[in-house]
């Protein structure tokens, strides 16, 4: 899938590690690029296919091929980079096992398919048979890692590619650093990572961001939420947050939000909300 020559990078305290170590050292390096809006283009496609064969290992461990299949909405793209890996790294049977499973998944009617991931039917009820032939499949994945530790063959291939990097934390950083200077397109990959972080923000931080910009100030860091806080005289739940002129506090009352000083009490900025629950600022 991918072409690019950036070499693997483990971290330096797994240079004598256990294996589990190993391969986690190269999880926390690729959730690290991916957090600095690498693609998949921009890592090395090894530790990518290394990354997602743990990622497959721990979720079929958890619940089966089923927790595999429902944790992988772009299942298409992650089982070719399982694919990979485990034929890279040796794990021939893991290999086939995985063929097997992901074909007898694929064959299922729709109804069989939510048989498969519920993992429930009435006590009538018997599973089909080609749900029965999913589970053993399950089964057998269990029983194979007894002969075929897929944690100590990716350790073993992550250690023998050319030109692995063993970084500390502070050139790690430099390193990622690095790579991310040569996006040309990292302004608009910061926007869209910055909507969709707010998308799944909760409803206070997101009266909180609403309560900054009318204030002119720039949120950093929301610390805790207080449920006892007093305000006017009766205990409500306040949300602590810093910004870069200093902390505050908001309280929610009816209709209305408050960004408050927390000493003198004063009310720096305000947001009303509007019956499509969309929040209308007002400076105070």
């Amino acid at each position: 899938m991918t072409g690019n020559e950036f070499p693997v990078v483990l971290t330096k305290d797994s240079i004598d590690a256990t294996a589990a170590d190993v391969v986690e050292a190269n999880v926390t390096v690729v959730n690290e690029m991916y957090e600095a809006l690498l693609n998949h283009d921009e890592i090395a496609p090894n530790a990518l296919r290394s990354y997602y064969v743990d990622y497959y290992l721990t979720q079929a461990l958890s619940g089966g091929f089923a927790q595999y299949v429902f944790t992988s909405p772009e299942r298409e793209d992650v089982d070719v980079l399982v694919r990979e890996g485990l034929e890279g790294m040796g794990a021939t049977a893991h290999l086939d096992l995985f063929n097997r499973t992901a074909a007898a998944f694929d064959a299922l009617s729709e109804e069989e398919a939510e048989e498969y991931m519920d993992g429930e039917l009435d006590e009538s009820e018997a599973p089909s048979e080609a749900v029965t032939a999913l589970e053993e499949l399950d089964g057998e994945f269990e029983a194979l890692l007894e002969t075929e530790d897929i944690i100590e063959l990716n350790a073993a291939w992550l250690r023998a590619q050319d030109g692995v990097l063993y970084l500390d934390e502070e050139q790690l950083e430099a390193h990622i650093a690095s790579r991310v200077a040569l996006i040309p397109d990292l302004e608009e990959r910061q926007a869209e990572a910055a909507e969709a972080e707010l998308l799944d923000a909760p409803e206070f931080e997101l009266i909180i961001r609403e309560l900054c910009d009318v204030a002119g100030y720039q949120l950093e860091k929301i610390t805790m939420g207080d449920p006892n806080y007093i305000h006017d005289g009766e205990k409500t739940l306040a949300w602590h947050f810093s910004t870069d002129h200093g902390d505050y506090i908001m309280v929610e009352e009816d209709d209305e939000a408050f960004m408050l000083h927390p000493e003198t009490k004063e009310i720096i900025a305000a947001v009303e909300f509007e019956e499509e629950d969309e929040l209308e600022g007002a400076d105070v």
